[in-house]
């Protein structure tokens, strides 16, 4: 048995020696586990002392990264304000345009309409030329000065339009429209349609040599195709539409535009058709000259086969005249021949008085 005093209340204890070895034991591992304990927290003292600069360096780092990424998205941010504010102001803008134009549209086409509804059958279709026409001559020292547009007069193949658009660069025609206007009252009993004019319209482009046919409308009032702007029908005629009068001059600068890009083709075209056309003149020329030449010497030919006939004719009867010549002159020779031979005697000769006579006459 040991005694153990303990160091607190000072009391003895006797214990076995299995009792104080496990005391031992227990002490030491205390003491062990408190140097542990010791070590473990210098050696943490010493990476908490590590770790804090390197978090701090890192920090610092970090934070000076964060601070420029800061910087870009205040800088973004201000970027994106900027733009949306001018994309803001911008498609502000725009509506505001749109807005206006589309109020005058409108009330453009309440003023036709109020001004269609006014007038008699024949003025309504009339107004509505004389509107283009107005319309047209506003601007026209202006946007086209060189243009010519006048009222389709030509009516000898049966049918006429009602206005031709022509313009020109340096004497090229570039562009050629013709023009339908197409208007009715609304009290009108039998409605026409647009289509109805498409026909009529497409022959008097062709008959005029137009490029273009444009039909000026104002029928179908209700019609949401019609009503949207420039509608194309050239699936149905060969470069043609259909407009209402708002879009009457858009319309002429829209083409016209179109066409000048154009310009110098067809100036080359125009250019090599008077060439070919020179050729083909030259050509007829030539012919002509071949024909006209064949046909006077086929003409000389024959008056100068006439002429030999006529001097073969000629050659017979001085022939004929030179042996008539010739037998009068064998006949006056032998009547020459016998006076040479006439004497008294002979001329006396059975004729007994005038024997007497000539025989008293020698004596």
């Amino acid at each position: 048995m040991s005694e153990i005093k303990c160091p607190n209340c000072g009391k003895t204890f006797k214990i076995d020696e299995n009792s104080y070895a496990e005391i031992v034991r227990q002490v030491r591992d205390s003491e062990f586990n408190s140097d542990i304990e010791k070590k473990i927290h210098d050696a943490t003292e010493v990476l908490h002392a590590k770790s804090a600069a390197e978090y701090l360096k890192l920090k610092n780092e970090k934070d000076a990264e964060i601070s420029k990424l800061e910087a870009k998205i205040s800088s973004f941010e201000t970027e994106k304000k900027l733009a949306v504010s001018e994309a803001t102001s911008k498609m502000a803008t725009l509506k505001e345009r749109y807005e206006r134009a589309l109020a005058l549209k409108e009330e453009q086409i309440e003023q036709l309409k109020d001004f269609k509804a006014k007038q008699s059958t024949k003025m309504v279709g009339e107004s509505l030329e004389q509107f283009c026409h107005d319309e047209f001559d506003k601007i026209r020292a202006m946007a086209f000065p060189k243009a010519y547009f006048e009222k389709d007069n030509d009516a000898k193949s049966g049918s006429k339009g009602d206005f031709i658009f022509r313009d020109f660069e340096d004497g090229v025609e570039f562009i050629s429209i013709m023009f339908e206007m197409k208007n009715e009252m609304d009290t009108t009993a039998t409605k026409h349609k647009n289509e109805d004019f498409f026909k009529e319209l497409d022959k008097d482009r062709r008959e005029k040599g137009c490029e273009y046919a444009v039909l000026v409308s104002l029928l179908e009032s209700d019609s949401e195709l019609y009503n949207t702007g420039i509608v194309d029908v050239s699936h149905r005629y060969e470069k043609m539409y259909v407009i209402r009068p708002q879009f009457f001059i858009p319309m002429i600068t829209l083409l016209r535009n179109s066409a000048l890009n154009s310009v110098s083709a067809k100036k080359e075209l125009v250019l090599a058709r008077e060439q070919n056309l020179d050729i083909t003149h030259f050509e007829e020329n030539i012919e002509a000259f071949k024909e006209g030449f064949a046909r006077n010497y086929q003409l000389a030919s024959k008056k100068f086969q006439s002429a030999i006939d006529e001097i073969d004719k000629t050659i017979d009867h001085l022939q004929k005249t030179k042996d008539a010549l010739l037998s009068s002159e064998n006949n006056l020779r032998l009547a020459n021949n016998k006076a040479e031979d006439l004497t008294i005697k002979k001329l006396t000769r059975g004729n007994p008085t005038m024997k007497a006579k000539f025989d008293a006459l020698s004596k």
